[in-house]
C-alpha cells in the first residue's frame, strides 16, 4: 500500500475515533461555576473541571442520579439533588468531593424522575448569601404536579423552612440577602420555544424588609433564570 494511502487511512481512523470520543461526552448537563471551577452532571454523576478546560474529575460514583449541583457562595460546599433511596433529596458534600450527607427527608411522590417533563420532585436551586442554608424547590406539600414551593434547609440538616411565597421555581437572593428574585412557574425540563401561553413566566422580586412583591418583567414571553449582578 502506498505511503500516502496509509497516512490517509490513519487520518480517517483517528478522525473517527475523535468523533466517537466526543459523542461519548456530549450530554453534559446542569452546570454550575465558582471561580475557576465548573461542576456538571454526566451519565448521572457529578464531575468538576477547570473553567479553562482540561480533564474532568469525577466527584460521585453512586448508582443513583446526581444533578443540579450548586456551589455555596464561599466555595466550600456543593449542594445537589440525589436519587439514592427511591426519591429525590437534597445532599451536601465538600466542593472538592467527599461523602455526601443527606439533608432532607420528603415523601415519595409520582412523577419524580429526571426523564419526566415535570422534572424531579426536589431540586436544589441555590444558597442563602451566608452559605448556611440551601434553597430547593419541592412538591412535597402540593398535590398539583404543576405547582412547587421554595424551601431552605441548613447545612447541618433539620426541618426545612418554606419561603414566604405560595409557589416558586428558579430563584436567586440578592448579594445582601434583602431581596429575592424568583419565577412562580417551574419549567426546568420544558422546551417551549416562543411560548406565549398561560404558563409563561415572569420574574418577581420580593423585599424581605417590607414584604413587597413586584413583577419586574410583565412580558407575554417567558422570563426565567433570574440572577443578580
Amino acid at each position: 500500500m502506498p505511503a500516502r494511502r496509509v497516512v490517509l487511512t490513519l487520518a480517517i481512523l483517528l478522525a473517527a475515533l475523535a468523533g466517537f470520543s466526543a459523542d461519548e461526552a456530549r450530554l453534559l448537563r446542569f452546570p454550575a461555576i465558582h471561580g475557576d471551577t465548573v461542576v456538571f452532571s454526566h451519565a448521572g454523576d457529578l464531575y468538576s473541571v477547570p473553567a479553562s478546560g482540561g480533564v474532568a474529575r469525577r466527584l460521585t460514583s453512586h448508582p443513583g442520579y446526581e444533578m443540579f449541583a450548586r456551589f455555596s457562595p464561599d466555595g466550600k460546599w456543593l449542594a445537589f439533588t440525589g436519587q439514592y433511596d427511591g426519591n429525590t433529596e437534597v445532599y451536601l458534600m465538600p466542593a472538592e468531593g467527599g461523602d455526601p450527607k443527606r439533608l432532607t427527608v420528603t415523601a415519595t411522590l409520582g412523577r419524580d424522575e429526571v426523564s419526566d417533563r415535570m422534572g424531579p420532585n426536589t431540586i436544589v436551586m441555590g444558597w442563602t448569601p451566608d452559605s448556611r442554608r440551601i434553597v430547593f424547590r419541592s412538591r412535597m406539600r402540593e398535590a398539583n404536579d404543576f405547582i412547587g414551593q421554595l424551601f431552605t434547609v441548613g447545612i447541618d440538616g433539620g426541618l426545612p423552612e418554606q419561603l414566604p411565597f405560595s409557589r416558586g421555581g428558579f430563584c436567586a437572593y440578592s448579594p445582601d440577602g434583602s431581596q429575592f428574585a424568583y419565577n412562580r412557574v417551574f419549567r426546568e425540563f420544558r422546551t417551549w420555544k416562543r411560548y406565549r401561553g398561560g404558563m409563561a413566566d415572569d420574574i418577581w422580586v420580593h423585599d424581605f424588609k417590607t414584604g413587597a412583591v413586584e413583577n419586574i418583567t410583565n412580558d407575554p414571553a417567558s422570563d426565567i433564570f433570574p440572577m443578580w449582578k
